[in-house]
């Protein structure tokens, strides 16, 4: 399975992952996971949203047990976000009919669509939708960077948008969502242990900045004459590496958008996108506001404009602590070994759909910690224990 699926999508210049939603890298990795429900005799669908499923067993009886995670990438990401989570639910699934067991809950396996928001901004589209975190208007006004609105998108990769939304009549049909993950950190490395269990996902989300100066001559134009809104931006920049130190958060500038872009030209506008992230409420709120009074501060000095637009947020979410405590006791064994549970700064379907139905994360080592990159990296040792223990989960959860 890993196999097939490693070179879609795959840069041959960067050797990342360019997995845009509804796209021809997209279509195949689709393709890619109706050919492994189909070869294992699952019943496969996709709902409302362009989410895919594989079902064993009859939905309509509920209480369904289903994993899966999601196979887009962020631009030049790594093999591991979204793509082990699904190869090993699959796997999973194979291992569990080797151990003959008979199951007593329909089981699924997931492919969530636009989790990373690469493409239109916005992250984990397809939950969001299916929750009803995202409303079909709001779906509806989101666009790329050629200005192709996400409706537009779908239809061009043979998708009919007109029925996007809500979909509380799937979600009463799941009884649990247990989604594995690579972990996107190096706690478990530092603990020496393969696979640990999610305990919360902290509060996040993306802020843009829009600062507007003055288009001039970089070579003619006085410093004393200039409106430069990179300076501000460039000051911003700074002062976001510093709220975070003093908060113990994180806050990421990670792409930026300048118009009219020219070598020799002195920007009119500069747009910059926040990333934040901390372990609770007060001090992500204590991180942003800082950093929009630092921006506020240096634009009024230079004479730039600066709008400030939250486009996105994720408040903290605590996973269901009765099932998170039942997966512990069951990779646990009934002994007294402790699987490590950790929190996590990145944001994932299970935690959108949090809200709606139980949901737990499982984690996969990472031995260097890095990723959203083509250095991410997990042993095949640790990936094949995260698939052990999937299985585990999934016998202890939906089978006599």
């Amino acid at each position: 399975m890993w196999r097939s699926l490693r070179p879609i999508g795959r840069s041959d210049a960067t050797g990342g992952y360019r997995r845009y939603a509804w796209t021809g890298a997209d279509a195949e990795c689709r393709l890619w996971f109706q050919a492994q429900a189909e070869a294992r005799r699952l019943d496969y669908e996709v709902d409302r949203n362009g989410n895919q499923w594989a079902w064993l067993g009859d939905p309509s009886r509920g209480d369904a047990v289903v994993t899966g995670s999601h196979l887009d990438s962020v631009p030049d990401g790594g093999a591991f976000d979204g793509p082990l989570g699904v190869v090993s639910s699959f796997a999973a699934l194979d291992e569990l009919r080797a151990r003959k067991v008979a199951f007593r809950r329909p089981l699924a396996i997931t492919n969530f669509g636009d989790e990373e928001g690469a493409r239109f901004g916005l992250a984990c589209v397809g939950s969001r939708l299916t929750a009803g975190k995202l409303t079909r208007e709001q779906a509806y006004e989101l666009t790329d960077a050629s200005g192709i609105t996400l409706p537009q998108a779908m239809e061009t990769a043979g998708y009919d948008p007109s029925a996007i939304g809500p979909d509380p009549e799937r979600l009463a049909r799941i009884g649990a969502f247990v989604e594995l993950h690579v972990e996107q950190g190096r706690a478990l490395d530092l603990s020496d242990d393969p696979v640990g269990i999610a305990s919360a996902i902290w509060p996040h989300g993306r802020w843009r900045f829009d600062f507007r100066g003055e288009a001039n001559h970089a070579g003619t134009t006085r410093l004393v004459d200039r409106r430069d809104p990179m300076l501000t931006y460039a000051e911003t920049v700074l002062a976001a590496r510093r709220e975070a130190e003093l908060a113990g958060a994180v806050a990421t500038f990670g792409k930026i958008s300048v118009e009219p872009n020219g070598v020799n030209a002195i920007p009119s506008l500069v747009r910059g996108w926040l990333d934040s992230r901390a372990a609770d409420q007060s001090t992500l709120d204590t991180v942003v506001t800082g950093i929009e009074k630092a921006a506020r501060e240096y634009a009024d000095r230079h004479g730039i404009d600066l709008d400030v637009v939250r486009e996105s947020f994720t408040p903290v979410v605590e996973f269901e602590h009765a099932l998170r405590d039942e997966l512990g006791k069951i990779l646990g064994g009934g002994t007294d070994r402790k699987v490590p549970v950790l929190g996590t700064g990145a944001g994932h379907d299970a935690g959108i759909l949090s809200e709606s139905i139980p949901t737990a994360m499982l984690f996969v080592r990472n031995p260097t910690g890095i990723s959203h990159s083509p250095a991410e990296f997990a042993a095949e040792d640790d990936c094949v224990a995260g698939v052990t223990a999937l299985a585990d989960v999934l016998e202890g959860l939906a089978c006599s």
